[in-house]
């Protein structure tokens, strides 16, 4: 709740702002819960409560549905001072009717039953979007996937790269490739075929967006033809230290040269680009599915300004992971025609950095070129708690900002809101 009564007034409007979410993991055949499992089962919970003392195996799937909720809300009165327990107690408030102030162990049984009968009822989806006020979500999906069975309009696909340009040395990547577009690739001319024929299946069926998340060392750059074929027909690397570094060269080689085929196509397709920057993949290899990912600092925009600077005409979407690099994004939004704030992705989503980041970005960058915020949601109901976590601070900050010191008045302020959670993602990704 917010107490400043100028910064609840836009909120309640803001909340009358229809969303589009940009950017999601939802399964469009199953978008909601089915149980308390799945809600507890998002990775956030399942990392907190493991750093807290629960066992790893405590989330395997074939334990009993009941059994894994019960161990997570154990070791929630360890974590209920975060953003994320905040998140779920709102679930549990708006769709489970829970009363209480607090949520504790003795509530497991209750909470698990309502939410079996709830989230399995006719119109569950529909109720959930309605109620959030979420008109359209963005997906995440694989380079292989059919996009048959949903309704495009509502579940926007969107062509996620990774394992394009980070595993494409892997066999079974190949194989579904060659399934996916009936190329075999053997060389950049084939590659260029197949990715074509993915953006032509893609943006057949309603894809508004490519994607990919990056490594702090990734710095694209163009390839030609002979060495990507040469990185394309690269052996496994050898035991030596030697080989091992040829190896490593040559997996830059090709991640750089699928990359930039990846832009061209966004360029000729004039599909956006969300570029997700800063992952190291697997820094905690003990940790819960999901929970082995972190940032490091060593990383700089000016690694993709080559990139910015060959394809002005491709809108980039840029998250980063680390609020560290939020005043570079905002530089390189301030000067470059087709860089986009995007969303507070991950670990920079918590209010602390939300706030200070989104209050840089109104203080310094067009209003037209800012996405404000993403779910990054694997459930739809997680939408509701998330987005009224951003509406609250974006609420706040223009109350502070803009309205009280004369610069907007309240209307100008809610058609900013407007712009961030709605105009712009319409205009940047024609839907």
């Amino acid at each position: 709740m917010l107490y400043d009564h100028l910064a609840q007034d836009l909120y309640t409007e803001i909340c009358h702002i229809p969303i589009i979410d940009p950017h999601s993991h939802i399964n469009p055949h199953q978008p909601t819960a089915r149980g308390l499992e799945d809600i507890l089962g998002y990775h956030y919970y399942t990392e907190l409560a493991h750093s807290v003392g629960m066992e790893k195996e405590a989330v395997n799937l074939d334990i009993d549905p009941a059994d894994r909720v019960r161990e997570t809300l154990y070791y929630m009165s360890q974590f209920d001072n975060t953003a994320q327990y905040q998140w779920f107690l709102e679930i549990a408030r708006v769709f489970l009717d829970y009363q209480r102030e607090q949520l504790s162990l003795a509530d497991s049984t209750w909470l698990f039953e309502r939410a079996q009968r709830v989230m399995n009822r006719p119109g569950w989806e529909d109720e959930v979007l309605r109620r959030s006020n979420i008109e359209t979500v963005f997906l995440t999906n694989d380079f292989d996937d059919p996009l048959q069975g949903f309704d495009t309009e509502r579940y926007v696909p969107c062509l996620r790269t990774d394992d394009l340009v980070f595993h494409l040395d892997d066999p079974k990547v190949r194989q579904r490739l060659a399934q996916a577009t009936s190329v075999e690739v053997g060389d950049a001319a084939g590659l260029r075929l197949a990715v074509t024929a993915l953006f032509e299946h893609f943006t057949r069926h309603g894809a508004r967006a490519c994607a990919i998340s990056l490594p702090p060392r990734f710095r694209p750059a163009p390839v030609s033809d002979n060495d990507l074929a040469r990185a394309l027909h690269a052996p496994a690397a050898g035991k030596g230290r030697k080989e091992r570094r040829a190896a490593a060269a040559l997996a830059r080689t090709r991640a750089h040269g699928v990359f930039w085929m990846l832009a061209e196509h966004c360029h000729e397709f004039k599909l956006p680009f969300d570029l997700m920057i800063g992952v190291n993949r697997k820094v905690y290899p003990g940790g819960v599915f999901q929970g082995q990912d972190l940032f490091d600092h060593r990383v700089s925009l000016i690694q993709y300004a080559r990139l910015f600077n060959a394809f002005p005409q491709v809108s980039f979407c840029v998250s980063v992971l680390a609020s560290t690099l939020n005043q570079e994004l905002v530089s390189y939004s301030w000067i470059f025609p087709n860089v986009y704030t995007s969303g507070h992705w991950w670990y920079s989503n918590i209010p602390a950095y939300i706030e200070q980041d989104a209050r840089a970005r109104l203080q310094a960058v067009p209003r037209t070129k800012q996405i404000g915020y993403y779910s990054d949601m694997y459930k739809l109901e997680f939408g509701l708690p998330k987005y009224n976590m951003y509406r609250r601070i974006l609420a706040q900050v223009l109350a502070e900002d803009f309205v009280r010191p004369r610069i907007y008045t309240e209307l100008q302020a809610v058609s900013l809101a407007r712009a961030l959670l709605r105009d712009n993602v319409r205009r940047i990704f024609d839907v």
